[in-house]
């Protein structure tokens, strides 16, 4: 069972079931009234993100996955230059290349700037949302 409830609510929705969504894998889900959710599966955790990037409302949970990159310091503080970093995936809205990190929806470089999630619980092999 895995329970995501950082930005947990009452009402739980069920929006696939346990085998929809393979580990590295992500649906993109139609919950009518003009609502999509990006549903991702990242070390066997499950996130929920509204497919609206909140940039320009591209469709940031369709984008590209891709290692986040970090700088490797040395001691003594020197850089050690770039290394990408298979523990920190980020989404890649298409329309403009906004980066999100899949395991918080905050933007690579400007924090203050995140997709909108959703509480996630996963039971018998069915996948709840909190909307």
């Amino acid at each position: 069972m895995t329970v995501n409830t950082e930005k947990s609510r009452e009402a739980w929705t069920l929006v696939a079931r346990s085998d929809d969504v393979a580990e590295g894998g992500r649906q993109v889900i139609e919950l009518g009234n003009d609502v999509q959710i990006g549903l991702f599966r990242f070390k066997g955790k499950l996130y929920a993100y509204e497919n609206l990037c909140p940039h320009q409302s591209g469709p940031a949970c369709q984008g590209r996955m891709v290692d986040g990159v970090r700088e490797r310091i040395e001691e003594g503080g020197r850089s050690a230059g770039l290394a990408f970093d298979k523990d920190d995936p980020h989404i890649v809205c298409p329309w403009h290349g906004f980066e999100y990190r899949l395991t918080t929806g905050e933007h690579a470089g400007v924090p203050s700037i995140r997709l909108r999630g959703f509480g996630v619980r996963e039971e018998g092999g069915d996948i709840h949302v909190a909307l």
